[in-house]
């Protein structure tokens, strides 16, 4: 199994900048895809963006030109930079990864959100 730990959500005045990383730790062989979902109040959760294996990227396109998905191979680590940051960014951010254990199919794990909240 994979544990994901998120961090460096919070508070951001709008145009603001704020990183948030997702660490997997446990056993596991490698790791296919890690992506980031967000879950704003009254709405279904929906993907920002990911990154492959192969460092494809991937995003959606309110994000398009604003955020920058990132890994740290070494760290089984990934990266979500927020730029220029909008009032409707608002949101929990969830990280997601999809890992290949030793034995067995994929696994898709989830984070377990931070809050990025917009706002002057």
């Amino acid at each position: 199994q994979v544990q994901l730990v998120e961090s460096g959500g919070g508070l951001v005045q709008p145009g603001g900048s704020l990183r948030l990383s997702c660490a997997a730790s446990g056993r596991f062989f490698s790791i296919s895809k890690m992506g980031w979902y967000r879950q704003a109040p009254g709405k279904e959760r929906e993907l920002v963006g990911f990154i492959t294996s192969a460092g494809t990227t991937q995003y959606a396109d309110p994000v398009k030109g604003r955020f920058t998905i990132s890994k740290d191979k070494t760290r089984n680590t990934a990266y979500l930079q927020m730029n220029s940051l909008k009032p409707e960014d608002t949101a929990v951010y969830y990280c997601q990864c999809i890992h290949n254990p030793y034995v067995g199919t994929p696994i898709l794990s989830w984070g377990q959100g931070t809050q990025v909240t917009v706002s002057s």
